[in-house]
């Protein structure tokens, strides 16, 4: 034997022993974890208890749904609060967990019952909720709606803590309505944004809340899967096949994280292009400036900033320096826009007059939300999308042409308008209705004109901007003409005719 032969047994004795200490490590690690946590856990108990959460029935159905109506609510009025409400009621985490037992266990019996109860309450909470949206008056985007239509990883990792609490929480038997609100989180309010998308035909809101449900789904059911594996669950594969699914389930993860990367890397953007505007902004001018808001537009093209800004020196080239550093910071063409108020600093006058444009920004919030709500109802009793609605912002003047509607008459039209008027007492709203019949008016014996006739086509002249013709006898016509025009209505032609009454019709304009 040579000597380096006899060599390599030692130096293998002096490597190896490093080996079997990480190996040992490795192997009390994984005695300790299936003593101290797999083998405290009743697997056949947490089954039937997961198996018992994933039945359909009426219960789940009505509280999925009733959820849901909360939820879209909720999201309508831009209300976290009332979300927040509906999440404590939704039932989804039974099936969803379940569904990741089944795939962990690889029950194809469990995992069926569990997507389809899964399936019946996705769907009766989309239906419920894009009935509501569809119903209701209020059909903007707001806030809370727009939060959930672009997903990214962020909303994954919300998705797979939600799912390392739930699953936890149901192999330990501590699951309950909190953990419930965990799993909803990520579920019941993106199940309400679809069915707002899809009742206002809103495509871009439908994916993006779809995608953001899909993602969170996958996901939780995963990372349940993933658990019960970790707590040692009996599966009915065999190693082979088991190791096909862990493969699986990761490659599934790693497919809906790309494209959420590359959302995540355009909202990093987003954020970026919002604090370089900060800074450059603030860097014109001196620290006593305060600025009120600043607001960064990235979907435009180019991208567009606006400011308001209380400083005691007008700076002229701001906006300029502003634009060109922000373009050379970005990378992209940006045009900067900054409203000064020139106040003295010193003085209580800045605060003074921050303190006036907050509550004007205020102010002008809740008149752009009354507009809405306006046009919104507007439109839906005039039978027509939301831009033939005519809104004159300084005059406080709405106005919409009305479609025929089979059956009502101009007294109804009438009533419509005063209803809508009532909901915005400082606006006055025209309903321009379709050239209906017009009422005739019945005169008394005091010679007294029926008042709520004059008035019905006082008003209904005075809307289509169309002569009058009323015929009878000359004294009631004179009667009759008199009434109308201290009601405000002037363009009325008159003829000769017999009876008590005095008919009223359309008629053509005089000729010059």
């Amino acid at each position: 034997m040579t000597a380096d032969q006899t060599a390599a047994p030692e130096t293998e004795a002096k490597t190896n022993p490093h080996a079997d200490e990480r190996l040992k490590i490795v192997a009390l690690a994984r005695q300790w974890w299936r003593r101290n946590m797999v083998k405290t856990v009743d697997q056949l108990d947490v089954i039937r208890r997961t198996k018992e959460e994933c039945d359909l029935s009426g219960r789940y159905i009505f509280m999925t749904s009733m959820s849901a109506g909360i939820a879209v609510l909720g999201l309508i009025l831009s209300s976290p609060a009332v979300v927040i409400g509906a999440m404590l009621l939704s039932p989804l985490m039974g099936p969803i967990i379940g569904a990741g037992f089944a795939i962990a266990i690889w029950d194809v019996k469990w995992l069926r019952v569990s997507g389809r109860t899964l399936f019946i309450g996705v769907i009766a909470a989309i239906l419920l909720s894009a009935l509501i949206s569809w119903m209701s008056p209020i059909q903007t985007v707001t806030p809370e709606i727009a939060g959930r239509t672009q997903p990214s990883l962020l909303d994954l990792a919300v998705a797979l803590f939600s799912g390392l609490a739930g699953s936890y929480a149901m192999i330990r038997g501590r699951a309950g309505t909190i953990v419930g609100v965990a799993i909803a989180v990520a579920l019941m309010p993106p199940l309400g944004v679809v069915g707002f998308g899809l009742a206002t035909l809103n495509w871009t809101v439908f994916g993006g809340a779809l995608m953001l449900f899909i993602t969170n789904l996958v996901t939780i059911a995963a990372t349940s899967a993933v658990m019960a594996r970790l707590y040692g669950f009996r599966t009915n594969l065999s190693k082979k096949r088991s190791a096909i699914q862990s493969v699986v389930i990761a490659l599934s993860l790693l497919v809906l994280a790309i494209p959420l990367y590359f959302s995540l890397g355009q909202i990093a953007w987003e954020a970026r292009a919002t604090r370089a505007a900060n800074q450059v902004l603030a860097a014109q001018f001196d620290n006593r400036a305060r600025f009120q808001s600043i607001n960064v537009n990235t979907d435009s093209d180019p991208v567009t900033v606006s400011a308001a800004v209380f400083t005691s020196e007008y700076r002229g080239e701001a906006s300029t320096r502003a634009q060109e550093l922000l373009s050379q910071q970005l990378g992209v063409p940006v045009a900067v826009e900054i409203e000064q108020f020139r106040v003295p600093i010193a003085s209580r006058a800045a605060e003074e007059a921050e303190l006036a444009a907050a509550r004007n920004r205020q102010q002008a919030e809740a008149t752009q939300r009354t507009i809405d709500r306006l046009v919104d109802l507007m439109a839906l009793v005039g039978g027509v999308p939301r831009d033939d609605v005519l809104i004159d912002r300084e005059r406080r003047r709405a106005v919409v042409r009305a479609r025929p509607i089979e059956g009502a008459t101009l007294s109804a039209y009438r009533r419509l308008e005063l209803r809508i008027a009532a909901t915005v007492p400082d606006w006055t709203v025209q309903l321009i209705p379709p050239a209906r019949s017009l009422p005739d008016v019945a005169i008394s014996e005091d010679g007294v004109p029926d008042a709520r006739a004059v008035r019905l086509i006082a008003w209904a002249g005075e809307r289509i901007s169309f002569p009058v013709l009323i015929t009878g006898s000359s004294d009631n016509v004179e009667i009759v003409r008199q009434a109308l025009e201290q009601a405000g209505l002037e363009d009325v032609q008159t003829a000769a005719g017999s009876g008590d009454a005095v008919t009223a019709e359309w008629t053509t304009p005089r000729a010059d």
